[in-house]
C-alpha cells in the first residue's frame, strides 16, 4: 500500500516537471484579482471566484486577493460570489505573457443556501467546507469555548475550572485536551507538547471570539499540511483582517458574570501604513470575570489583547503582523465523588478539595510575508513566537496516599516555542488540465520548564519529578493535486517528520536523556464531481501523534510517534438547492493509544485501538429567514489486544449529536434554539461503570442595527442536572477506611442567563 502512495506522488512530481517544460514554451498569462464589500470596500475572504469558460476556479485569500494563473490569450469572463453575496462578473481580455488584473465588488445580499457551492476547487481535502461556510453565519458564537464546538462533530467538556482548557470529544476519540486533535489559529499551532497536564493540550482560551472570521475542518489524517495530533482531524481558525465596525461590548449574567470587549480599527478605509497597497490594523480587548455556579466562588478573571495588521506592500508582496496576550486566574472546585453526594458530605456543585485552582498565560507574535513570483507561483513564509506559562493545583484522588493532607499536586509549565514554516505553491497546466503542487518546510521548538510536585493547600511539600524539556519538529510535505478529467481530481501527497528529545531531569542523572525519531506519512484521496450538486469522494492516509517527551527519554521501549491510518468514503450533496449534505463512512486504526497521567507524571500505553463510524451533517433553508442544521456522529471503538469483557475504550463515545433551529429576520432580529447531546460511554474498559449522557438546549437573540446591538443568551433552557468531565477513579474521602472507585464528574452548568450590549461605530 505504502508503494503505491509513493508511486503515485512520484508521477505526480514527473507531471509538474512536465508542466514546467509546458509553461516555458507557450506564452501564458495571469489573471490576478481582488474581491471586496461593495459598501465597506472591505477585502472579502473565502469568495468563490471562477472563469465561465474553464472548469475549477480558486478562492479569495484574507486579503480578498485571488489569482488564476496558464492562461492562453483571449476574452474570459471571470465571476466571484460566496454566500450573503450576490454574484457578480467583469470580463476582461488577456494578452500573451502579460497579466492583467480585475477588482470585483459584492453587494450583500439575502442569505440562501442556493448559493453554496458544492465542490471546493482550492483545497478538495477540505470537503465540510460548506458546512463550514455556512455554520459560520448562522451558529452563533458567544465566548471562546462556543468556538471549537463549530467544528462538525465536536464536543467539549472542562473540568478542574473554567481557565483550563476543554477536554475534546471528536470522532470515537476522548482526545483528552487534544492528543488527536489538532487546533492553529492564523497558523500559530494551540497544541502543546509535552505538557504539564496533557500531551497535546490545546488551550483556545486566548482567542476573542467576536475576532474569529473562519474555520478549516479536515477530519482524519489525510491533509499534508497536518503533522503531530491531526489523527481524528484539524481545525484551522483565521482572525478577521478588517473589522466590518469597531465595537464596544457588555455582557452581564447570573454568578456574576461579567464580560467586556473593545473591537477598534486603527486605518481609516484605504489608509496607508507601510505599503501602497489596501491595508488594514485593529486591536481587541476582552476581560472577563465569573464566579461560576459552584458552591465555592470561582474568582475568575481572564484578560485577553489582540492586535493585527495586514497590508499590501506592493503589488506581489502582503505581510501580516500579529501580536496578542492572555491571562486568566481562578478557583476551582474539582471533581466530586458520587458517593460525596449520595451520603450529604457536599452538594452537587460542592468541593472535596476547595483549594483547587491555577493561573496560566500566554503572549504571541507572528509574522506572514507571502509573495507572488512568476509562473503563477506563490511563496508564503511565516515566523512565531510564543511564551505560555501554566500553573495548575489539583486533587483527582483526595486523601488515597495522603490521609491527613491530601493528595494535591502543582502542575506547571514554562515554555518558550519558536517556530517557522514556509510554502512554495505553483500551478501549472498540462494541456486542458491543471496540476497545483505545493511543497512545505517547517519547524517547531519547545523549550520547556515542567514540574510536578505535591502541595497541601497550595504548599508546596514535595517534588514528584521536575526538569527541562527540549523538543523540536522538523517536517516538510509535498502536495499535488491534479484535474485528471473535468469531474475527477486526484490530491496525492507526502509528509516526512523527525522529532529530537531531550530530557533533563534537576535532580536524578538517570532520569535524562536524548532520543530522535522520524515519521513518513503517505496520503492518497480521490474526488468525484457527478454534478455540479453532488461531489463524491474517497479519502485515505497515515497520521500519528507524539509521545511525551519524559516518556520517550526515560523509557527506551516507549513507542515515540504512534502511527494512525484512516481511510474513508463520503459525498458532499445539495438533494434540493435549499438542502446541503455532507456524510462519511470512516475507520482509524491507532498503533498505540497513549494516555498521560497527569498526577503520577506518567504515560500509560493502552495498546492498539481501531475506530469505525458515520459522519452525517445537514443544514436546510425552510423559508427565506428560517434555517435548520443537525451533525450526526455514529462511533464505534475497540482496544484491539485486550478480550470481548474488557476491550472498551474509556470515555469514547458512541453517538453525539449538535444542531438547531435560526430564524434570522431582515429588520436585525435574530434568534437561534440550539441542542447538544452525547450519549452514556463506558468510563472503564470493562464497561461496569459509565459516564452519564446528556441532552440540552440552549438559546440566543439579538437586535441588531446600524449603530448599536443589543441580545440574550440562556445556557441550560431545561435546567437539566448534567455532568461535565467524568472520570472512573479510586479515591479515599477523609476518615474512609479503604479507597473506593465509581464515577467522578463536574457538574455542568445549571440555568445560566445572560444578556448584552454593544456600540457599533
Amino acid at each position: 500500500m505504502r508503494s503505491t502512495f509513493y508511486g503515485i506522488f512520484a508521477v505526480s512530481l514527473g507531471l509538474a516537471a512536465l508542466g514546467c517544460a509546458t509553461t516555458a514554451q507557450a506564452q501564458l498569462s495571469t489573471l490576478r484579482g481582488t474581491v471586496a464589500d461593495s459598501a465597506s470596500g472591505r477585502p472579502l475572504s473565502g469568495m468563490h471566484v471562477q472563469l465561465l469558460s474553464r472548469v475549477g476556479g480558486t478562492t479569495a485569500d484574507e486579503l480578498g486577493r485571488f489569482q488564476l494563473g496558464n492562461l492562453p490569450a483571449g476574452t474570459y469572463t471571470v465571476r466571484a460570489g460566496g454566500l450573503g453575496y450576490a454574484s457578480r462578473s467583469q470580463t476582461v481580455t488577456l494578452t500573451a505573457g502579460q497579466p492583467a488584473t480585475v477588482a470585483l465588488r459584492l453587494p450583500t445580499a439575502t442569505l440562501t443556501l442556493a448559493e453554496v457551492t458544492v465542490a471546493q476547487p482550492r483545497d478538495p481535502n477540505q470537503s465540510l467546507a460548506a458546512i463550514s461556510n455556512i455554520d459560520k453565519l448562522l451558529r452563533p458564537v458567544n465566548s471562546a469555548q462556543d468556538l471549537l464546538p463549530l467544528v462538525p462533530g465536536l464536543v467539549i467538556a472542562q473540568h478542574a475550572g473554567g481557565g483550563k482548557a476543554e477536554q475534546i470529544f471528536i470522532r470515537g476519540f476522548d482526545c483528552d485536551h487534544g492528543t488527536d486533535f489538532n487546533v492553529s489559529i492564523d497558523g500559530l499551532p494551540v497544541n502543546m507538547v509535552s505538557h504539564a497536564h496533557g500531551q497535546g493540550y490545546a488551550d483556545f482560551h486566548f482567542v476573542i471570539p467576536e475576532t474569529v472570521d473562519q474555520l478549516r475542518v479536515y477530519k482524519g489524517p489525510y491533509t499534508a499540511r497536518f503533522g503531530d495530533f491531526a489523527t481524528a482531524g484539524a481545525g484551522e481558525f483565521t482572525t478577521k483582517t478588517r473589522l466590518d465596525q469597531s465595537q464596544v461590548k457588555v455582557e452581564l449574567g447570573q454568578f456574576d458574570t461579567r464580560r467586556t470587549v473593545a473591537l477598534v480599527n486603527l486605518l481609516p478605509l484605504n489608509g496607508h501604513l507601510l505599503g501602497t497597497g489596501p491595508e488594514n490594523a485593529y486591536v481587541a480587548a476582552e476581560y472577563t470575570f465569573t464566579n461560576s455556579y459552584f458552591d465555592a466562588k470561582q474568582h475568575f478573571k481572564r484578560f485577553n489583547g489582540l492586535a493585527k495588521y495586514t497590508g499590501q506592500l506592493s503589488d506581489r508582496t502582503s505581510l501580516m503582523l500579529l501580536a496578542s496576550r492572555f491571562s486568566s486566574r481562578w478557583d476551582a472546585s474539582g471533581q466530586v465523588p458520587e458517593r460525596g453526594i449520595r451520603e450529604g458530605l457536599i452538594s452537587r456543585f460542592g468541593s472535596i478539595d476547595p483549594t483547587e485552582g491555577g493561573s496560566t498565560s500566554r503572549t504571541n507574535a507572528s509574522a506572514v510575508l507571502t509573495t507572488e513570483l512568476p509562473h503563477a507561483a506563490v511563496l508564503r513564509q511565516q515566523v512565531y513566537y510564543s511564551r505560555y506559562d501554566f500553573n495548575l493545583f489539583s486533587n483527582f484522588t483526595f486523601f488515597l496516599n495522603n490521609p491527613v493532607d491530601g493528595d494535591q499536586i502543582r502542575q506547571t509549565d514554562g515554555r518558550n516555542i519558536y517556530g517557522y514554516t514556509g510554502t512554495y505553491e505553483r500551478n501549472f497546466q498540462l494541456g486542458s488540465r491543471s496540476l497545483r503542487t505545493t511543497a512545505g518546510l517547517g519547524t517547531r521548538l519547545d523549550d520547556i520548564d515542567v514540574a510536578l510536585r505535591n502541595s497541601v493547600r497550595r504548599t508546596v511539600t514535595d517534588t514528584i519529578v521536575t526538569g527541562r524539556v527540549y523538543e523540536q519538529n522538523l517536517n516538510g510535505y509535498l502536495d499535488a493535486t491534479l484535474s485528471l478529467t473535468d469531474r475527477l481530481t486526484l490530491n496525492a501527497a507526502l509528509r516526512a517528520d523527525y522529532f529530537r528529545f531531550r530530557f533533563r531531569e534537576d535532580r536524578v542523572d538517570s532520569l535524562s536523556g536524548r532520543a530522535g525519531k522520524g515519521r513518513v506519512s503517505p496520503k492518497l484521496n480521490l474526488y468525484y464531481d457527478v454534478t455540479p450538486a453532488v461531489q463524491l469522494f474517497v479519502r485515505s492516509g497515515f497520521g500519528f501523534h507524539s509521545n511525551d517527551a519524559r516518556a520517550v527519554v526515560t523509557n527506551p521501549g516507549a513507542n515515540v510517534l504512534p502511527r494512525a491510518i484512516g481511510y474513508e468514503a463520503g459525498s458532499t450533496f445539495k438533494p434540493v438547492p435549499t438542502l446541503v449534505v455532507n456524510t462519511a463512512l470512516w475507520a482509524l486504526h491507532l498503533q498505540d493509544e497513549l494516555v498521560y497521567v497527569g498526577d503520577e507524571g506518567v504515560v500509560e500505553s493502552a495498546g492498539r485501538t481501531r475506530r469505525f463510524g458515520l459522519d452525517v451533517a445537514a443544514r436546510y433553508q425552510f423559508t427565506r429567514t428560517l434555517f435548520a442544521d443537525v451533525d450526526l456522529n455514529f462511533n464505534r471503538g475497540r482496544l484491539v489486544d485486550e478480550p470481548r469483557t474488557a476491550n472498551r475504550i474509556p470515555l469514547a463515545p458512541t453517538f453525539t449529536s449538535v444542531g438547531g433551529l435560526t430564524l434570522r429576520r431582515p429588520g436585525g432580529f435574530s434568534a437561534s434554539l440550539r441542542y447538544r447531546h452525547i450519549d452514556s460511554r463506558p468510563a472503564n474498559e470493562d464497561n461496569s461503570v459509565r459516564a452519564r449522557g446528556y441532552f440540552l438546549l440552549d438559546a440566543v437573540a439579538s437586535y441588531t442595527r446600524r449603530h448599536f446591538q443589543v441580545g440574550a443568551t440562556v445556557e441550560n433552557l431545561l435546567n437539566v442536572e448534567w455532568n461535565q468531565a467524568q472520570f472512573d477513579t479510586t479515591t479515599r474521602l477523609r476518615n474512609e477506611a479503604a479507597p473506593v472507585s465509581e464515577l467522578h464528574f463536574t457538574p455542568g452548568t445549571p440555568f445560566y442567563a445572560k444578556l448584552n450590549a454593544s456600540v457599533l461605530f
